[in-house]
């Protein structure tokens, strides 16, 4: 895994991010004063935008339909230069969308996914980006995808191609996951998304390492991050202090910012988590699910 100018293709979410932010205690049962706010998003979306405004080659593979969120969608991606030749265009649907209600200091309140068409990827819809896929940097997909389509992942990583990096996107989707994740590179998740592996977080690095993967990440929020790799101690970093505005898209910037580190220098951890949380944490100071204002001055000035 070098730096080139081979894509990082991403597989998984894209779809429209609605954010309604409360304006004091939330009040059930009533209607709630809030703030609205309207982004592209979706977990590997997020991703690649943050790859793309770092001067990264990325492309897409996901799905859409034909409203006006897909046509939006599809024309923000293009502006900030992600490739969306492999996304399926699907007719007479409306397109995924997530909605976040954010407490009034911006922490998650109550999240929303209606996302069926990234349901609708599979084996046989994948079958026509396979050359992109193999001529990767890397390959990166978030756990929105469904149960059908990780062997097929998880075999072309065996079979020699590029690492996989798996995101995971919440606790309840952790179950699509296969037992068997051999091929695996990295898989980035939360303390929350761990647990549902085992409710002692040494014993669930085990778990998952004895199925197969080989470095594990986890985003302890505020406290940093937890790197697993077998037969090693962990490893830990510190956050950076930052007033959050918004955590919606922090985690996605924290898997970008790593990928964009390994791709540097895959032995450098060290480089790539602190790439991330340094991500992450400009992220969390915006209302966006990617900042607006990321250019490649950021990887580069490091």
């Amino acid at each position: 895994m070098t730096a080139s100018a081979a894509p990082v293709v991403c597989i998984g979410g894209f779809n429209v991010d609605r954010k309604l932010r409360l304006l004091a205690q939330a009040l059930p049962g009533s209607s709630n004063p809030c703030e609205a706010h309207e982004t592209p998003g979706g977990v590997v979306r997020n991703v690649a935008e943050n790859l793309a405004r770092l001067g990264l080659p990325v492309a897409l593979i996901a799905a859409v339909g034909d409203d006006a969120g897909g046509r939006m969608l599809l024309e923000q991606a293009a502006r900030v230069g992600i490739g969306t030749e492999a996304v399926l265009r699907q007719r007479r649907q409306v397109s995924d969308s997530y909605t976040a209600v954010l407490s009034a200091d911006g922490e998650l309140h109550l999240g929303l996914a209606a996302m069926p068409l990234v349901e609708r990827l599979d084996a046989w819809t994948l079958a026509p980006s396979k050359a992109m896929r193999r001529g990767a940097a890397l390959v990166v997909a978030d756990g929105n995808l469904s149960q059908d389509v990780w062997p097929l992942l998880l075999d072309e990583a065996r079979a020699g191609g590029p690492p996989l990096v798996v995101v995971a996107v919440s606790e309840a989707k952790m179950a699509r996951l296969p037992h068997d994740l051999a091929g695996l590179h990295l898989l980035i998740l939360n303390a929350g998304e761990l647990s549902t592996v085992a409710a002692e977080p040494g014993e669930a690095l085990a778990r998952l390492h004895g199925r197969g993967v080989g470095c594990v990440l986890v985003s302890q929020g505020g406290e940093g991050l937890l790197l697993s790799q077998p037969g090693r101690e962990p490893r830990r970093w510190a956050a950076p202090p930052v007033k959050v505005v918004d955590v919606t898209g922090a985690g996605d910037a924290l898997s970008a910012g790593v990928c964009a580190g390994l791709l540097r220098d895959p032995q450098d951890f060290d480089a790539a988590a602190r790439l991330g949380l340094d991500l992450a944490a400009l992220t969390l100071q915006t209302e966006d699910s990617v900042h607006p204002q990321l250019t490649p001055d950021f990887l580069s000035n490091r």
